[in-house]
């Protein structure tokens, strides 16, 4: 690894995990702290390698300095006697020499923790996700607004808001039991859905920003996998979902930018190995008898992997988009299923079912109307594609309607 990605790179990586563990050491009521510890500690770092040289095993001297900078915290507050001894001294009944844990096992335990606080049905899926990229993924405040397409302003306060949430209710961070895992895994995977949502489908034209947010979101995932509690039916399906989209990443956007359609996309860009990581995650959701949205979602996102266009492929994402609309209805899913009657029976059997959804403030619904009328009727096609284009908001979404609009002229 090059020098001067080194540190940046161990900062993604290292930050959220020893956020997690002071977190959990400290209680809800100390985030800060955490934070500017582990904050403290790869200033030391940046500060002390710039002038002796990276140590032979950087991660190592990492976690020796946030031990000791922690140490050392609780050694001269007075905070510590006031205020965090009575919480932590269960784990130190002999002494006052706090062993700060960063073993493997600690790290996970403490990361799946933070994952279940994080992700309180009490706080806004907005303020989650913020949350979780700030505290869990170590995300700065301007990154998350750049991601979101937001303001500084607006992450902070969001971010703000969800802590002092946690601190109002006086959430103890802990390994969630059996009957946490059962009432709050849905929140838990919404959270991390939403958030890999956020990366695959942004608008934001930062790359790397967009891959990472869908790494940090199958990083956790696969957190909750690693865990024999949490180990779930719906949660290898939510991965697997994850896996097959990101196996088409490289393949969406090309060297300007611009997003590429599913069928003008280079199969050979796509990630095999990924793709077959998502069918060993798929088979592992099959096993038990609950069927969730991201079952059926991984389900279609599997035959999106088959570039032919056969009509097994498409009766099979048309029968998953049935069951999908009925489990968890959305806009999107509606018209992705008018999409798949087309590619299944037609564009005129489609068309019909099209009208009866209305979504008239929605341009991808002039856009799916501007498809289907194609060689149908180009006249109504153009119309329905000069509404998509007044609605869309987006440089990409207008370029390729744009692009529709001229094949039909």
């Amino acid at each position: 690894m090059k020098e001067d990605t080194l540190l940046p790179d161990l900062f993604r990586k290292e930050y959220q995990k020893l956020v997690s563990v002071l977190c959990y050491l400290f209680g809800i009521q100390h985030i800060e702290i955490a934070q500017d510890i582990v904050s403290d500690t790869f200033l030391t770092a940046t500060e002390d390698w710039s002038l002796k040289g990276t140590p032979q095993n950087p991660t190592a001297w990492l976690y020796t300095v946030a031990k000791n900078k922690t140490k050392n915290y609780l050694k001269r507050n007075a905070l510590f006697e006031q205020k965090l001894s009575p919480e932590i001294k269960h784990l130190a009944p002999r002494t006052e020499e706090i062993e700060v844990d960063l073993s493997t096992k600690s790290i996970a335990d403490s990361q799946l923790a933070m994952i279940f606080t994080v992700c309180n049905p009490n706080i806004s899926h907005e303020s989650q996700i913020a949350l979780a990229l700030h505290l869990l993924c170590g995300f700065g405040v301007q990154e998350i607004a750049d991601a979101f397409l937001s303001n500084r302003e607006v992450i902070y306060k969001r971010i703000n808001r969800a802590k002092e949430k946690l601190k109002e209710e006086n959430i103890k961070i802990a390994q969630p039991s059996l009957s946490q895992i059962t009432s709050r895994l849905d929140t838990v995977l919404t959270t991390l859905y939403l958030l890999f949502s956020e990366g695959y489908y942004s608008s934001s034209q930062d790359t790397t920003m967009r891959k990472d947010l869908c790494a940090e979101a199958m990083r956790m995932t696969h957190l909750l996998i690693e865990n024999q509690t949490t180990n779930k039916p719906s949660v290898n399906a939510l991965l697997a979902l994850m896996c097959f989209h990101v196996s088409r990443f490289d393949a969406r956007v090309n060297d300007f930018g611009e997003m590429i359609l599913y069928q003008d996309q280079d199969e050979a860009q796509w990630n095999q190995e990924l793709i077959e990581q998502g069918k060993r995650y798929l088979n592992l959701a099959s096993h038990g008898k609950e069927l969730t949205k991201y079952h059926l979602e991984a389900g279609i996102a599997y035959w999106h992997t088959h570039k032919e266009d056969s009509k097994e492929k498409w009766e099979n994402i048309l029968q998953l988009y049935n069951h999908l609309v009925l489990e968890a209805y959305s806009p999107v899913a509606a018209m992705n299923r008018v999409f798949a009657l087309a590619k299944a029976r037609g564009n005129s059997h489609a068309i019909s079912e099209a009208e009866k959804l209305n979504m008239d403030d929605n341009h991808f619904y002039f856009v799916l109307l501007g498809n289907l009328y194609t060689n149908i009727d180009n006249k109504k096609a153009y119309t329905h594609l000069q509404t998509a284009l007044s609605l869309a908001r987006s440089a990409s979404d207008k370029a390729i309607i744009q692009k529709s609009m001229e094949a039909l002229r």
